[in-house]
């Protein structure tokens, strides 16, 4: 999370969601970053599909990833690390119309992103109070969708966070991008749904019961995760709704079957 001031405390880290580490919390900013041994990662999680990152990882180590569309490029979710390589990257493939971001843990440096490629960021107003560094780029929506652009579409559905966002392209058998509002798990046969990945603390019944239901009336084969490789490149539709109801099974405590 990048703040606009120096301060003492991280709320974001301090959020029962994330933690301090033993050693206590530790501070960098971009500058210092960029000047380290990282550099840019940038390969392809699809068809249309490019995964942006950094090698070595940083912080939680998820990559971006930017939807090539019709109607342009969307950066869906976004990471601390940004370069001169990435930034010419992105704008030899036609620039950025937006950028949307699924939960506040990758905010991140979205505002340097935003002023790189002078576009708005997209969050739900329902996170608000997570911003760090707030700025006339964002702008804020509310409710259950908000249509970006022909095709893409973003859901709220409050996994996660009160404002967790997944993104819908409506492009060929359809893609849903959803960070870790739903959770690619390492066998692709499944989906997870957590409040707190890390604190292992499980997501409310109702909350995943209304993402399940809001999901079950897309069309979508492919599912993008927020890590490398974290790809259901078919039958996603069908896993998300099975995981859905096994999760529900387990926190009702019914019989296991």
């Amino acid at each position: 999370m990048q703040y606009a001031r120096p301060r003492p405390d991280c709320p974001i880290c301090e959020d029962e969601r994330q933690y301090v580490p033993p050693g206590g919390q530790q501070w960098t900013d971009l500058v210092a970053v960029r000047a380290g041994e990282r550099r840019a990662l940038i390969r392809e999680q699809g068809p249309s599909v490019l995964g942006i990152g950094c090698e070595p990882r940083f912080a939680i180590g998820q990559r971006a990833l930017l939807v090539r569309t019709e109607a342009g490029n969307l950066l869906w979710d976004c990471l601390s690390y940004l370069d001169d390589e990435i930034i010419r990257t992105i704008e030899d493939l036609g620039g950025l119309i937006g950028i949307a971001i699924s939960h506040p843990h990758y905010y991140t440096t979205m505002v340097e992103w935003s002023r790189a490629f002078d576009v708005p960021i997209h969050l739900h107003a329902a996170d608000q109070q997570w911003i760090g560094r707030p700025d006339p780029a964002v702008q804020l929506w509310e409710g259950e969708r908000k249509q970006l652009a022909p095709g893409l579409t973003l859901l709220n559905l409050g996994v996660h966070f009160a404002g967790g966002t997944v993104l819908h392209w409506d492009h060929g058998d359809g893609s849903l991008f959803t960070g870790d509002i739903v959770q690619v798990i390492p066998d692709r046969t499944h989906v997870g749904f957590m409040y707190s990945y890390p604190n292992l603390i499980p997501e409310q019944p109702a909350t995943v019961r209304r993402a399940a239901e809001i999901l079950a009336g897309l069309r979508f084969d492919a599912l993008y995760g927020a890590w490398w490789d974290a790809v259901i490149p078919t039958g996603a539709h069908a896993i998300v709704q099975r995981s859905a109801a096994r999760y529900l099974r387990y926190v009702r405590d019914e019989p296991r079957s």
